[in-house]
């Protein structure tokens, strides 16, 4: 459901769950639910190192468990991600699939192959309530919200395609995931911290990625970051800021009427201080909106000496919206301001652009 300009929706419509998947759990919460269907705790040990080392959920293929035990085992291996469509770009070492979950609901996810890394950009809820006017997954609206498995599954299932050498340059694995897909993920959090633990614990407990490659992006909700910063999880935050001044702010990201920019930017230097984490401040540079000179000398004088980055993102144009990438002379003279302030910044590479896989364009649109 679509939602009002300005409207905000931080709890999730009430659906049905989907089924209970060893991703969901913890190694204990794994071993007590192996124990519940009457077999041995350490066949949850052997389920997970194939699942989240060989990338399998084929019980037929898991020889060194028994033949009875198998078809019991797979309870805790149930599909959850039922790929409708994938395009590709970038010669095929870019990949967006729009997934269909077990109540209907469509998510994105995007597998990006760069030579010296493989990134996913995951998605963490269907749709989201944040209600940003110029990005195509908040205009949807929040369906729901994801299951810890079913954010991870979209890992595994590029983990698959790179093991296999179906993405161009041959077997890889996953170096880094985003958390920048759809939805808002720390109005999700519970799930999306319980993912990150799966992504970053070592085999056979979870995928083993490093957490210095995991990066969690925010609209800014306060007091969610404040409690990331307690988990003990070195993640990078990302801070979706887009403006840096509290008039345009409020109608560019609505969550600004919520915790205004110094509130944000507050939560975003104690979480810096307390992970020893640069945070990553996104900008989307949208033409004659947010990216005049005199509002890069604000963004700089805000963000200077600080543990940050800021990563400029050319707008991703959406279908219907009224705005558009800045020109090329107003972004070089955005990043020469930062410059002059002496702060870190990039443009983003627009990977995906051409097959809407790029930042703001997730709508998950059906066949």
């Amino acid at each position: 459901m679509s939602q009002q300009p300005g409207q905000l929706t931080f709890v999730a419509p009430r659906r049905a769950k989907p089924a209970r998947h060893l991703a969901d759990l913890s190694m204990a919460d794994r071993r007590a639910a192996v124990t519940e269907l009457g077999e041995k705790a350490f066949r949850a040990d052997q389920l997970s190192r194939h699942y989240f080392e060989r990338l399998t959920t084929d019980v037929a293929a898991m020889t060194d468990l028994p033949a009875a035990s198998r078809d019991k085992l797979a309870q805790l291996l149930p599909s959850l991600l039922t790929p409708v469509k994938e395009l590709t770009t970038d010669g095929g070492t870019t990949r967006k699939t729009l997934w269909k979950l077990f109540d209907g609901a469509l998510v994105e996810s995007v597998l990006m192959r760069y030579p010296d890394r493989v990134t996913m950009c995951v998605s963490s809820q269907a749709g989201c309530g944040m209600n940003c006017p110029f990005c195509a997954t908040g205009q949807a609206g929040l369906t729901r919200n994801m299951s810890t498995a079913e954010i991870v599954e979209q890992v595994v299932a590029g983990a698959r395609a790179l093991a296999a050498g179906e993405v161009p340059g041959g077997p890889g694995r996953v170096s880094n995931v985003v958390f920048m897909g759809m939805g808002e993920p720390l109005a999700n959090y519970k799930q999306v911290i319980g993912a990150v633990r799966r992504l970053v614990d070592p085999a056979p407990h979870g995928l083993g990625i490093s957490a210095r490659g995991v990066t969690v992006s925010t609209v800014g909700l306060v007091p969610a970051i404040g409690k990331l910063a307690e988990e003990g999880l070195p993640v990078t935050l990302a801070l979706s800021l887009h403006a840096p001044d509290d008039e345009l702010r409020d109608t560019l990201v609505p969550i600004n009427t919520r915790w205004k920019v110094s509130e944000v930017l507050d939560a975003a230097w104690a979480y810096a201080a307390k992970t020893k984490r640069r945070v990553s401040i996104e900008y989307a540079l949208i033409k004659d909106i947010n990216d005049q000179e005199w509002r890069a000398d604000l963004l700089g004088k805000l963000v200077r000496n600080k543990l940050v980055h800021v990563n400029l993102i050319p707008l991703n144009p959406t279908p219907g919206s009224k705005w558009t990438a800045s020109r090329p002379e107003d972004e070089r003279a955005f990043v020469r301001r930062l410059e002059f302030h002496g702060v870190p910044v990039t443009v983003r590479d627009t990977r995906g652009r051409e097959i809407d896989g790029a930042c703001g364009q997730l709508a998950a649109a059906d066949v």
